[in-house]
């Protein structure tokens, strides 16, 4: 399931940037938990943080409700 969840985190990502080639997705473990860095253009940065984190948060929420699913505990890590 883990690849399916670092798949999931780069589909959204790459459906929302402008420049969908710079998204990268690597997987770390940190504390018990995998914690998924995604790296953006700095362009795209904004859009996949959304207005006032909105969107970084419905994609950390979809992150956490798939990874629960397996009992895992996630977190995400937008960088640019």
């Amino acid at each position: 399931m883990a690849a399916d969840l670092k798949g999931l985190v780069e589909a959204v990502a790459r459906a929302l940037a402008d420049e969908p080639d710079a998204v990268q997705v690597r997987e770390t473990e940190r504390r018990g938990q995998t914690v998924y860095e995604l790296e953006l253009a700095p362009g795209d940065l904004g859009r996949v943080i959304g207005r006032q984190g909105r969107t970084a948060a419905a994609i950390r929420t979809l992150l956490a409700a798939a990874a629960e699913a397996e009992g895992k505990r996630v977190t995400l890590d937008i960088r640019d």
